[in-house]
């Protein structure tokens, strides 16, 4: 009959400091697991023959004992007593699977790892952020996908979650005698970690944090603050850590029109999405009208998400927003996106720069005047030895090739253009100055498109199937 019960969890809050922990394995396997019972602060004995190369740097400063031995029965009776744990944790099956039966036998609880059967407990996967800990476990089923599991919890968790749980710490007996009743003291910390005062925290502004802490205990209307986000070039995989915890965390958000819906999904469901157009030619909201809306907004105590492709600060306008909040006195945060540049050439397989051939990599706008004249520095691009990367000159596609020509470049010079960089529908055609304009026109293509000129579009590699 099979035993279908399943081992114990290793309990993530067990206090192991000085406590004595048996394992038995030298290799990396075994260095996994001393790891995380040193994290514990407990006290480690290790039994191997040799140990690896991590393993002996913590025998050498006194962080382990080592037991120079195999682990043979008499070895495993005479080091087991006084153990409160013990991890088989060898390359051999047999060996963790005696191990196990020997600590069985003398009621020690004992994990052999990735062997349930034989295991009386089992070690979930563990995030650690200082005083927060969480663990993932499959009951030994599956420890990769718990694994995997854990990476993936451990993406959404910002830097800065052990500060805040100090300052929480340290902060509950105030808030404790300030707000008796329980339900307001919860509703109290909640308004906390939904806004800036968590921000704050994280960042060890311990005084910023107090303060709207302060605020929120006293029912004083905070101010709000404005997050100029880049979103990268169109791949929601290209998201920062940083961006994705703040369009998670944000009242409203002030988008463009080149953002994927894809991206927009990664947004906090109920906050606002504010469209505010950005099109060729066309805007849905002029930008004094898009400075005068974050500024209001903030005033108002909303933490405003100005969302960007690419980066805010390339040919973004972030300079220009900055400049209203710090007129009115707004409290803002730049988190810096991939650009358009960086991520669709290299989507693209072209490299910006390479030894051979570009030393330097130039980004110019190919926006022309409303009188179609395009006033770029064609001197300073049409040169050898450098890449240069247009945005947002489909339009002008044909003058922007006729003009470099006409400084000096060849028409047999390399161009490409990759048409929705990053994203699942991305094309790129390359050329010359001279067919390029006839062959994007030929491809219909289109907005949002970025113009790569320079001998590097030679070195083109594309990754085998």
């Amino acid at each position: 009959m099979t035993d279908t019960s399943e081992p114990a969890w290793f309990p993530i809050a067990l206090r192991l400091d000085d406590v004595r922990v048996l394992v038995v394995g030298g290799g990396m396997i075994a260095a996994n697991k001393v790891r995380l019972l040193l994290a514990h602060r407990a006290k480690v004995d290790v039994i191997a023959t040799r140990l690896d190369d991590e393993m002996r740097r913590w025998e050498e400063d006194g962080t382990i004992t080592h037991i120079a031995t195999t682990a043979d029965e008499s070895a495993l009776r005479a080091a087991l007593p006084g153990c409160r744990l013990v991890y088989a944790a060898t390359d051999d099956r047999e060996t963790n699977r005696a191990v196990a039966a020997i600590a069985r036998e003398m009621n020690i609880p004992v994990c052999a790892v990735d062997d349930p059967q034989p295991s009386t407990f089992i070690t979930p996967a563990q995030i650690h952020r200082g005083l927060v800990r969480i663990a993932i476990s499959t009951g030994g089923a599956a420890p990769v996908l718990a694994r995997r599991l854990r990476e993936q919890v451990e993406s959404s968790i910002p830097e800065g979650t052990g500060e805040l749980a100090i300052f929480m710490q340290q902060q509950r007996e105030y808030v404790g005698q300030a707000c008796p009743d329980i339900s307001r003291r919860r509703r109290v910390w909640e308004t906390f970690l939904d806004g800036a005062g968590a921000q704050a925290a994280r960042q060890n502004e311990t005084a910023r944090a107090r303060a709207i802490l302060d605020d929120i205990i006293a029912g004083t209307t905070t101010r709000g603050e404005v997050w100029l986000v880049g979103a990268g070039p169109g791949d929601p995989d290209l998201l920062t850590l940083r961006a994705l915890h703040m369009m998670q965390n944000a009242d409203s958000v002030l988008y463009d029109q080149l953002l994927s819906p894809a991206l927009l999904d990664r947004v906090r469901r109920d906050a606002e999405l504010v469209f505010v157009g950005k099109r060729r030619n066309r805007h849905t909201m002029p930008q004094e009208e898009i400075n005068a809306e974050l500024v209001r907004r903030a005033q108002a105590g909303q933490r405003v998400l100005r969302l960007k492709g690419g980066d805010p600060f390339v040919f973004g306008r972030g300079g220009e927003e900055i400049e209203a909040l710090l007129e009115s006195a707004i409290p803002f945060q730049v988190v810096p996106g991939i650009t358009a540049a960086n991520g669709c050439a290299a989507y693209a397989g072209i490299p910006l720069t390479h030894r051979d051939c570009a030393q330097a990599c130039m980004f110019v706008t190919g926006h022309a005047r409303a009188d179609g004249t395009l006033h770029l520095p064609w001197d300073s691009m049409a040169r050898p030895g450098q890449t240069v990367v247009i945005y947002m000159g489909v339009s002008a596609l044909p003058a922007l090739c006729a003009r470099l020509e006409e400084h000096g470049l060849p028409a047999d010079w390399p161009a490409a253009i990759v048409e929705r960089g990053t994203r699942a529908d991305q094309r790129v055609l390359t050329g010359t100055l001279a067919s390029l304009p006839l062959q994007a026109a030929s491809a219909g293509v289109g907005s949002p498109a970025l113009i790569i000129v320079g001998e590097v579009v030679r070195h083109r590699v594309i990754s085998p199937a």
